[in-house]
């Protein structure tokens, strides 16, 4: 319940934040109004000895965060995915933040496994680790199959987790709306936007069937890709709390003396992790949206192991080429396109000057061209950017910052394994592809196509509908006459789409 009662919860926040050190830096990062940071320090200065103490050897804001526990640490990770809230600097801090939290007893885990599976895990394993690895919400655990003999890592949600999270979500929901409230200037940063999103993220991740499906999917939409592996789900031996997946056998893509060491071309790496990224996002609409070094492997043979699907990104068909379109014109440094798409694409308000808006966009971009090889940084783009679209009115894409964000990390990836690497030499190949295929005249004839057949199914219905609406226009009934006009013209449209693409039908 978003009761008083919350605010226990919330001082012992503030305390913490407050003993840390990390509130200056958090206010500053968001850029709060002076009455906010008053109330944000009245609840934690007085109270800053209840605080938690947290690791002195972590940054501040980490400590902070780490302190509170597991939905304080997850809370932090998924803002590290909205640079538009936090501001880019801060969301960097927070991609960093340690998910490494001490592993509850393997008994317990056993236990779970058991109930989950209806079968005790001596019958459905011949081998059974203890942790291997111990996050906010779930620890993996290294097994063999009774059936198959084969290696599967068993991914365990900790013990009440879910009671735990929804605890916290409740404060996290009081003082969204308590900051609302308290501060109307602070609603730009939609506090209450931001807490809803991190609840529905969270619960899907509670729910183990859902990361299972992700990988799934991915694994389907990735089959064709070289050098590239997804474990795969075993469905049998998965549940609500409980996931089994192959185990993914080599070398943590961070271990990067490891990798050198076993004799890997790192430069093909970096370009490859980079370009399998930009193809999932363009050619699927389906990316890994937390592909940091963590969730990577390299395998023997030197494919690319990818895993940890709690977190996907989906954008649709008309976003993926208007992101494709703002991309190759930054590459090609043809700022009057790419300020042209923006409008387009109505990201940016019609009463704004485009050629202002490209001037702008010029500026975001030559310096980073500018630089040599190693200077060059998304990040630093999406500073420019999103300070840049802000000032001309530009609305927040929810799923386009999930996207940029992604990428920031991948040339993380990139850059740790090829600190040379020009990205946007390497961008260019996957970018031209997916324009050249989506974009030119084969892909026009391919839409046409595709509205012929949706057309196709009310071709019965479209004299009636098309009389009726004559039959209006002469009545003058209802509608009003732009509108009758408007679906008259779509009408017509339509039908003569339908014609063409008939025609186009009958010559492929």
């Amino acid at each position: 319940m978003r009761g008083p009662h919350n605010i226990w919860r919330l001082i012992r926040t503030g305390a913490t934040f407050e003993r840390t050190g990390a509130m200056g830096e958090v206010l500053a990062a968001l850029e709060a109004p002076p009455r906010l940071r008053l109330i944000a320090r009245v609840m934690g200065w007085p109270f800053k000895w209840l605080g938690y103490r947290g690791d002195p050897e972590l940054p501040p804001i980490t400590r902070a965060i780490t302190a509170l526990g597991p939905a304080y640490i997850k809370f932090g990770q998924v803002m590290s995915t909205r640079p538009d809230v936090v501001g880019v600097q801060m969301a960097n801090q927070l991609r960093m933040l340690q998910d490494s939290l001490p592993p509850f007893p393997t008994s317990v885990a056993r236990a779970t496994i058991a109930e989950e599976l209806q079968r005790p895990v001596e019958a459905l394993f011949t081998e059974f680790s203890e942790p291997v690895a111990a996050a906010s919400i779930a620890q993996v655990h290294r097994a063999r199959r009774a059936d198959t003999g084969q290696e599967v890592a068993i991914k365990v949600l900790r013990p009440g987790i879910e009671k735990a999270f929804r605890k916290d979500l409740d404060a996290f929901h009081f003082a969204a709306a308590m900051i609302e409230r308290l501060s109307p200037a602070s609603r730009r940063l939609r506090p209450s936007d931001v807490v809803n999103h991190f609840e529905q993220t969270v619960l899907g991740e509670l729910d183990l069937r859902l990361e299972a499906a992700s990988a799934s999917q991915f694994a389907a939409n990735t089959a064709g890709d070289a050098h590239f592996r997804i474990p795969e789900p075993a469905w049998g031996l998965s549940g609500r709390d409980v996931m089994t997946m192959d185990w993914a056998e080599g070398i943590p893509m961070g271990d990067v003396p490891a990798l050198r060491a076993a004799g890997h071309d790192l430069v093909a790496l970096s370009e490859r992790v980079l370009q399998l990224f930009l193809s999932h996002a363009l050619r699927d609409g389906y990316f890994h949206a937390d592909m940091h070094q963590g969730n990577l492997k390299v395998a023997e043979n030197g494919d690319i192991i990818a895993y940890d699907f709690g977190i996907m990104g989906q954008i649709d068909e008309y976003t993926r080429r208007v992101y494709a379109e703002i991309l190759m014109g930054f590459i090609r440094r043809d700022y009057r396109r790419v300020a042209e798409v923006h409008f387009e694409a109505g990201y940016v308000p019609p009463d704004r000057d485009v050629t202002q808006f490209a001037l702008a966009l010029r500026a975001v971009g030559e310096p980073i061209f500018g630089m040599n090889a190693t200077q060059i940084s998304m990040a630093r783009l999406l500073a420019y950017l999103f300070e840049v679209t802000e000032r001309f009115g530009m609305q927040t894409r929810t799923e386009l910052i999930l996207l940029q964000r992604t990428m920031v990390v991948v040339e993380g990836v990139a850059r740790s394994l090829n600190p040379a690497m020009n990205m946007w030499e390497v961008a260019r190949p996957v970018v031209e592809t997916y324009i050249r295929e989506n974009l030119g005249p084969r892909a026009a004839l391919r839409d046409l196509r595709r509205t012929a057949v949706v057309l196709g199914h009310f071709g019965p219905r479209l004299p009636a509908i098309l009389q009726s609406l004559l039959q209006r226009e002469d009545k003058g009934e209802d509608t009003p006459p732009p509108r009758r006009r408007d679906a008259l013209w779509m009408l017509l449209s339509g039908v003569l789409t339908l014609a063409v693409g008939i025609c186009i039908g009958s010559l492929t």
